[in-house]
């Protein structure tokens, strides 16, 4: 894709979805590089292997080993990307361990684990998933602590992978998945993700309650090209004609010349090109339908790292027409969750995400 021109909503922030996604892959990059640190020294003595590149994303892999409080001889399977109370929690419950089937989206492209070369890496593998994390934190025995942060007031246990069922105004059904369902809360989690991702138009707008829970021109959308970016050379005919006399020029001037006439090449091509229009930050809007269709709140899980997503979801949340509604949407950092919790998990957080206590003042609550 190419260039994303910012059109709606927000004409004092960077006209061009570019500058906002450079802001946004600086946090998201800044984090992942510390999050890929924590973990190689975490994983010393784990069975895990590393992506190639510059900062590899490690994977970990189930191991069993031997403990005290086990009988002679007996083991206990563990998984270095849990925290070993949250992944007993998991395994004895059969809905918690089937987000263990979701298969890593990258995981061909992974090395393969040598003991067992067939084995597909998981999503939850990931020392840089987000629903690892917010199982670590939620199947935790203690996490109840922060059902009041949640807004949580029923009895029972938090649900992963919730199917919602967001009515469409054809009469059909979009079956998204929430992240985490927790009595009358819905929760999405993120960490190291790049953005809530954007939609087109046409999509975000069939949907049968959009008109009745947003007011569309306080969105943000982006006019975004629909077709490949080309470079210079693909111009063939035009990149190969002889477009100025150099006579009398310079190497240098001559250069830089050539370099004008490529960019501007490009840019003709992109002025030229089909454009469609698009909602940013797609998720919460669906996940905010979601809420308004099933009568829950909604609330975000980030980290205090990444206010590039903590604003994104302001200016969703802004948008909402009723009070009501906004008093049920919020946001909470995985700071904040982390001073509700047992202490041997916030060690755990701390060493392996870098997740203490907010640096800042607590950011949850309603919009304004």
């Amino acid at each position: 894709m190419g260039q994303k021109l910012q059109v709606g909503r927000g004409a004092e922030r960077p006209c061009t979805l570019a500058a906002m996604g450079l802001r946004s892959g600086t946090y998201a990059g800044e984090l992942r590089r510390e999050l890929a640190a924590r973990n190689r020294e975490w994983a010393r003595g784990k069975p895990h292997v590393e992506s190639y590149g510059g900062d590899p994303v490690v994977v970990y892999c189930p191991y069993c080993s031997t403990d005290e409080d086990l009988p002679a001889g007996a083991e206990r399977e563990r998984h270095g990307n849990f925290f070993e109370p949250s992944y007993r929690a998991i395994l004895a419950r059969s809905e918690w361990a089937r987000r263990f089937n979701k298969v890593h989206a990258q995981g061909r492209a992974l090395p393969r684990w040598m003991e067992d070369p067939r084995r597909k890496w998981r999503e939850l593998d990931s020392c840089m998933s987000s629903d690892a994390l917010l199982m670590n934190v939620f199947c935790a025995p203690g996490a109840s602590a922060v059902r009041q942060l949640l807004g949580v007031s029923e009895d029972g246990l938090p649900e992963f992978g919730w199917k919602a069922k967001v009515p469409l105004k054809s009469g059909l059904f979009d079956r998204t998945e929430v992240d985490m369902r927790w009595g009358a809360v819905l929760v999405e989690a993120k960490l190291t993700e790049g953005d809530f991702q954007t939609r087109k138009a046409e999509v975000v707008e069939a949907y049968r309650d959009f008109e009745a829970v947003f007011d569309r021109d306080l969105l943000p959308r982006v006019e975004a090209i629909t077709v490949r970016r080309k470079s210079a050379a693909e111009f063939a005919e035009a990149y190969s004609q002889e477009w100025e006399d150099t006579g009398g020029l310079s190497p240098d001037e001559v250069g830089e010349a050539a370099r004008e006439f490529q960019t501007g090449l490009v840019a003709g091509a992109e002025a030229e090109a089909p454009r469609e229009v698009r909602y940013v930050s797609y998720q919460l809007i669906r996940n905010v339908l979601a809420a308004y269709a099933t009568a829950s709140s909604f609330c975000v899980i980030c980290d205090e790292r990444r206010p590039d997503l903590i604003e994104g979801w302001f200016d969703v949340m802004r948008a909402v027409r009723t009070a009501e509604l906004r008093t049920r949407l919020k946001v909470v950092t995985w700071q904040e969750l982390a001073r509700a919790l047992p202490g041997e998990l916030r060690e755990f957080l701390q060493a392996k995400y870098g997740i203490g206590a907010p640096a800042t003042q607590p950011i949850h609550g309603e919009a304004v």
